[in-house]
């Protein structure tokens, strides 16, 4: 019997009147010409369901860490074998008509073996869909991860759809797993084993819990790399990729300083020369002019 659990509870009452508790984006006024300033405007519930290339969709620290951890572990699982490409963050364009696209926290690609520099995964240019997408529940927007993403993501043919939950107001964290799999166009609930854990058919992994954060198993229950150790060399890669892009950044601005400058010079150069050739023409027709004088 196919059944969607949600068990949903209301949203903090604290962050209910704050208009950036989902995020931004920013976005050109209508009417305003295109050197104008970019405006940021808050996103609604809605825009962090269907986000746009951009947009800065606020994340708690747990629920960065859990995502980073996933993101390293089915990497190295999968990628190396040409398995499938695991993309975090990136939206994916689907192939139906009336389904907007999605931002997944993580999800696991069959077919293609090279990670390009996607924004958006494009389902109906690369010719490959998600087998596996997991989710990473946060308070404000629990209810997309738990109900509409339920919905959406079975009509598109993901074949296995998990959510990992931060219940709310548990003090410490407390997560519980979901676990749905397509069966025909509908998805049916998926029990966790006798430890907590969920399979991860794609992937040949267990998704497990402990204490405050996600754990991956092999199939033996063998946890696969240490949360803490993976999480920090994933902010160091993060570090570097960022300083790399703010050298990137310099470099490209002394370029073209530095072509700004040899440009003007040339600009100095050729009224330079076109002065002096007019000085010495006019200076020619003084001559002239005095010899004619002379002669007269």
């Amino acid at each position: 019997m196919s059944t969607y659990d949600t068990q949903l509870q209301p949203i903090a009452a604290t962050s209910e009147h704050d208009p950036w508790r989902y995020g931004w984006r920013y976005v050109r006024r209508p009417g305003a010409p295109d050197d104008a300033e970019l405006e940021r405007v808050p996103l609604t519930l809605e825009d962090v369901l269907h986000p746009e290339v951009g947009d800065f969709i606020v994340h708690s620290d747990r629920h960065e860490t859990d995502r980073m951890y996933l993101t390293q572990v089915l990497r190295a699982h999968l990628e190396p074998h040409g398995s499938a490409i695991v993309l975090s963050d990136v939206r994916v364009a689907w192939d139906h008509a009336e389904l907007r696209a999605h931002g997944p926290d993580v999800m696991v690609i069959p077919g293609p073996t090279t990670r390009q520099d996607w924004s958006t995964f494009d389902v109906t240019a690369e010719g490959h869909r998600p087998a596996l997408i997991i989710e990473i529940t946060s308070p404000d927007t629990r209810n997309n991860d738990l109900a509409i993403k339920v919905e959406h993501y079975a009509l598109v043919g993901v074949a296995q759809y998990v959510i990992v939950d931060a219940i709310p107001r548990k003090k410490p964290r407390q997560l519980r797993l979901i676990g749905y799999t397509l069966v025909g166009d509908r998805y049916h609930m998926q029990a966790c084993d006798a430890n907590g854990r969920l399979w991860l058919d794609v992937a040949q992994l267990w998704l497990g819990v402990r204490d405050d954060h996600v754990v991956c198993f092999d199939q033996q229950g063998n946890e696969l790399g240490d949360y803490l150790a993976v999480v920090q060399a994933a902010e160091a890669a993060i570090m570097r990729a960022d300083a790399a892009e703010v050298r990137a950044a310099t470099a490209e601005t002394r370029a073209a300083t530095a072509e700004t400058r040899a440009a003007t010079a040339e600009t100095r150069a050729t009224y330079e020369a076109q002065a002096r050739a007019e000085a010495e023409a006019e200076l020619e027709a003084l001559r002239a002019e005095l010899r004619r004088l002379r002669g007269a």
